[in-house]
């Protein structure tokens, strides 16, 4: 066999293998199995339609045939592979709509009338005079079997979490997305158990309920305290981000150093998630390794790891109980337990199989999770660093001696550049994808906040957490207080630099389960495997390139924005109605931050017309009169009122009527010579799953 050159090898390191077709590693499907269960549960919820409810127990069925059958090829690895990942992607599949329709809130009925609701306040999201309150709920007028919860605007006046109240609102289903392949807030209240959203009518009144979820009440009351003392104590100008640090309660959080931090790319210290969890946890173990190294009788007789880690671990189930539980934060306890795990049973700590664990227990209990931001970005960095680390130690070159102060100095500086690259390119695309938004600086701010928040604020932090039972955390929230200023200082600066923002077009669906495939082989396989998610990342991000934002947008309410005749920007035909859906139509269109101005149309007493710069008619009236001149005379015609079965059969135009928006929701056109091409809607396969049309009475 010919010998390797010194390049060969290091390619050879670069792709965990030779690259050529081998036979599959048996011993990696346990990384395997938990990313192909992911990409099952991600089918489900791109699925335009809604499957027949029999499809979950017949796949959970029918991955069992196929486990069973695994035995009989054992002995082969590629069938073994093609048949175990069948199944997991089945599986995947199965439980994702499992769990969506055993999340079904019980048959309720709406109206526009006011209802009083009865239970108690599990969290507040501060927003103006009117906060928006999640209510726990005991019972529900004309409902026998109430909702779990339910979110309403009202004020809060001297109640805080954990208060028994009854108030008066005004509610509905939750609403879909504005725009389409946008966010769907529909789905996140499926999941979050949030049947019903409104408006409180009336003041909160304090009342009575039947004893239960005292436990539940009294640790809403407790971090609602705790986060008061925190933001009184820390001081006016970092209290609310301590706060949120500390107890996840981010409603003291100003929108401006929010915006900066977002900006900066350091917006992710605000969600409690894998870095806070593994800087706290990681904070004790050392901290308390540290303490037992130190009393040598025991530390000759004993192996003070195992003691330290499940210190970490009862620290780590106390900072997710304490911070609300959130989703994101689960998902990072999840993996610190898995960590500690790999310490107490003397098996290496942070490998790709500790992740494809935390995967399979995230996975298992919240599908759902999969399709979310959190979910992808902190696998993605988490698997991006594993593996380039593993690159790492097979091209690292020889060090002979001991090294100095300046030698392990320059080491931790590289290691958290690093660091700060690998993790912010893997997480990049993904928040790119998601939130149409990039950070231009964010490896500047992540290289100079980062190091202060690591060793400065989340310790300062972790102290007065540990002090504040005995009052005493004053100094250590003066100490956060300090690092948070230099924190938010650096925000600030990165976010006031030309182009900090970079605003993007928002991806096709299709566009990013192709990149995270293609991300997905790049980080977990190897060799050919790893060279073709490379390749198929590549072409996604290409595709993605090559997208075309819409032309004409049309928001529910029959805003329409576009490029007109003799204007440069987008212009919208109303600045006072549908100003939150036009500012998702201006991010998706890669437009964020974009003010639109006032559609210069042509107006008279029947109504206003216009021409985009695509050669697109369009006609806006609210006078039935008008309709049968515009429908012959234009492309689009945005009907305020609702047109007759009769008229719209008859309209030559895309008619577009109360009953047409209310059933398309936002709509987004895209024209090419004065002829809509392409034509997509919020509620194109929205309202064919099982969360836009939920059970009524």
């Amino acid at each position: 066999m010919r010998e390797l050159g010194p390049w060969g090898r290091r390619l050879d390191a670069v792709f965990g293998a030779p690259i050529g077709v081998t036979a599959p590693d048996i011993s990696r499907l346990v990384i395997w199995i938990p990313a192909v269960l992911c990409a099952g549960a991600a089918a489900y919820f791109m699925t335009p339609f809604e499957p027949p409810r029999i499809v979950a127990p017949l796949g959970l069925f029918a991955a069992f045939v196929l486990i069973c059958g695994a035995a009989f090829v054992r002995g082969r690895a590629t069938a073994l592979f093609t048949v175990l990942l069948s199944a997991a992607l089945i599986a995947g599949f199965s439980l994702a709509q499992n769990r969506t329709l055993s999340s079904a809130p019980p048959p309720i009925a709406v109206s526009d009338r006011a209802v009083e609701v009865t239970g108690w306040i599990e969290a507040v999201e501060r927003g103006g005079s009117r906060p928006r309150l999640l209510i726990r709920v005991r019972s529900l007028d004309g409902a026998d079997d109430p909702p779990r919860r339910v979110r309403i605007r009202a004020r809060l006046g001297a109640y805080i979490p954990g208060d028994a109240i009854a108030v008066r609102a005004v509610l509905s289903r939750p609403p879909g997305p504005a725009a389409p392949g946008g966010y769907d807030p529909a789905r996140a209240a499926w999941f979050d158990g949030v049947a019903l959203t409104g408006f409180a009518i009336s003041d909160l009144d304090a009342a009575e309920i039947a004893p239960g979820e005292e436990v539940q009440r009294a640790l809403a009351g407790f971090r609602w305290k705790l986060a008061e003392r925190i933001r009184a104590r820390a001081g006016e100008r970092t209290g609310g981000v301590a706060a949120a640090l500390l107890t996840g309660e981010r409603s003291g959080v100003s929108e401006a150093d929010a915006e900066a931090l977002r900006l900066s790319g350091l917006g992710h210290i605000l969600a409690i998630s894998g870095l806070h969890m593994a800087l706290f946890a990681g904070g004790v173990y050392m901290a308390a390794r540290f303490v037992l190294a130190a009393i040598e009788p025991y530390a000759r007789a004993h192996d003070p790891r195992k003691p330290a880690a499940i210190i970490a671990l009862l620290a780590a189930t106390g900072y997710l109980v304490l911070s609300g539980a959130a989703v994101s934060t689960q998902r990072a306890w999840v993996m610190a337990v898995v960590v500690l795990l790999g310490v107490l049973l003397d098996r290496r700590a942070f490998s790709m199989r500790s992740l494809a664990l935390a995967a399979f227990v995230v996975v298992i209990l919240a599908p759902e999770s999969v399709i979310e931001a959190g979910f992808q970005m902190s696998f993605a960095a988490v698997a991006a660093l594993i593996a380039v680390y593993d690159v790492w130690m097979r091209i690292k070159p020889e060090r002979y001696g001991k090294p100095g102060l300046v030698d392990r100095a320059l080491d931790s500086l590289g290691g958290l550049s690093t660091t700060s690259v690998v993790a912010g390119a893997a997480t990049g695309a993904f928040a790119a994808f998601h939130f149409q938004r990039m950070a231009a600086y964010g490896l500047i701010a992540n290289l100079a906040a980062m190091p202060v928040f690591t060793f400065w604020v989340m310790p300062a932090g972790a102290v007065a957490l540990v002090l504040a039972p005995v009052g005493l955390d004053g100094p250590a929230l003066m100490v956060m207080d300090a690092g948070l200023r230099v924190v938010l200082a650096i925000a600030h600066w990165t976010a006031g630099l030309q182009g900090a923002g970079v605003s993007v077009v928002a991806a096709d669906g299709a566009v990013i389960a192709l990149y995270g495939a293609g991300f997905a082989l790049a980080t977990l396989g190897l060799g050919l495997v790893r060279l073709s998610g490379m390749i198929v990342a590549i072409a996604a991000l290409a595709l993605w390139q090559l997208q075309s934002p819409p032309a004409v947008m049309i928001s529910d309410a029959g805003v329409v924005l576009a490029r007109f005749e003799g204007e440069s920007g987008l212009q919208a035909t109303s600045l006072r109605r549908s100003r939150f859906d036009t500012g998702v139509f201006l991010q998706r269109a890669g437009e964020g931050g974009a003010r639109p101005e006032r559609a210069a149309l042509q107006c008279d007493a029947l109504g206003c017309t216009g021409v985009t710069q695509e050669g697109l008619k369009l006609a806006i009236t609210s006078r039935p009169e008008a309709l049968a001149e515009d429908c012959r005379r234009v492309d689009i015609v945005v009907f305020d009122g609702r047109a007759t079965s009769w008229r719209r059969r008859r309209c030559e135009a895309l008619l577009l009527d109360d009953t047409a928006r209310e059933n398309s929701g936002g709509t987004e056109l895209w024209v090419r010579e004065g002829r809509i091409v392409r034509l997509r809607s919020a509620e194109s396969g929205h309202d064919r799953r099982v969360w836009s049309r939920p059970a009524e009475l």
